[in-house]
């Protein structure tokens, strides 16, 4: 019998295959959403669990029995509002054409300089919007209310739906108090995971690629990537052979992630001894269906769908398992 042939794995969608420039996730598309709300919240990942639910939906196989589902818990603390910032018209696109400062935490210090100029709320109420198309806030997290020991926050580009005047009313009310997972997300609808993977470092093609190990009477190497054939013949090796190079490390978005639901009460989800490489939650969490993208203790953004589907029932959450996760 012949040897099947399996020269590589990989989409060549995502290339290059490079390290982030940061360790949280860059959101450079929203869906257009008329409902006054922000699209963005960002949590961080604290580990995996096993949840039994309810399958409501009427056209499944399972309707009305318990299932279990694998599902992935996200601390979520509140967000603060460091700034606010109007677009205008700049040739093919847009620019921030202004950019009012607020008061924020002395934690702030740790990622960017305070401003000395600080703005009052009051400004917003008679800003001119006839030449703006867009309002952004730049928000950041409070790790301190998390358990797992970070104090430097993270800091991000948050985008709201609604018309201009309608994404600044809501900003006067948030600017004086807190944007919470409430005001973003609810349960039973679907979000997009955005998060940079775990990095892996240098890695062979064997492992970044999955090709096959050549027979070990090869010439020279057993991992490479085997006949180059044609692709070597323009003077240089192409970028579509399998060769060495950064693995993980790189930033994803998962689709369309069903939330079981958001909850305060810790208890119901801290496992003993707490999750693995991260300790216990301590501050409000979502609980989504399935694994996103991320190591433990990585920021998640998770932003309003942009291939949303039919919405269908929502399945109800009976238990969620508590038993350590430490293997004993």
């Amino acid at each position: 019998m012949g040897k099947r042939l399996n020269p590589r794995h990989g989409s060549m969608q995502f290339w290059p295959r490079v390290r982030a420039k940061k360790s949280y996730a860059r959101v450079r598309s929203l869906p257009n959403v008329a409902e006054a709300k922000p699209l963005v919240f960002a949590g961080y990942k604290a580990g995996m669990t096993h949840v039994i639910v309810t399958d409501n939906d009427k056209n499944s196989i399972t309707k009305g029995e318990k299932v279990a589902y694998p599902a992935t818990v996200v601390e979520c603390p509140s967000l603060k509002i460091a700034s606010v910032r109007l677009y205008e018209p700049h040739g093919y696109g847009s620019k921030v054409a202004k950019e009012l400062f607020f008061k924020v935490d002395k934690e702030f210090s740790r990622k960017a300089p305070i401003s000395k100029t600080l703005s009052k709320v009051e400004d917003l109420s008679s800003l001119d919007l006839s030449k703006v198309t867009n309002v952004t806030a730049v928000v950041y997290t409070q790790p301190k209310q998390t358990g797992f020991g970070k104090k430097k926050p993270d800091v991000f580009e948050m985008g709201f739906g609604g018309s201009n005047e309608e994404k600044l009313a809501f900003l006067k009310e948030k600017i004086s108090s807190e944007i919470t997972v409430d005001d973003v997300l609810s349960e039973g609808n679907v979000i997009d995971a955005r998060a940079v993977t775990t990095g892996r470092g240098y890695q062979g093609p064997v492992k970044r690629f999955g090709v096959n190990l050549r027979a070990k009477k090869s010439e020279k190497v057993k991992r490479g990537p085997g006949s180059l054939g044609a692709w070597k013949a323009q003077g240089h090796f192409m970028y579509r052979i399998a060769f060495a190079g950064q693995t993980g490390f790189h930033q994803r978005t998962q689709y369309n992630n069903l939330i079981l639901g958001i909850y305060d009460d810790v208890d119901k989800v801290n496992p003993k001894g707490g999750f693995i490489d991260f300790g216990q939650v301590k501050a409000k969490y979502v609980l989504i269906k399935g694994s996103i993208p991320g190591p433990k203790k990585r920021l998640v953004t998770l932003t309003a769908p942009l291939r949303s589907t039919k919405k269908k029932a929502t399945p109800t959450v009976e238990y969620i398992s508590i038993e350590s996760k430490q293997g004993n």
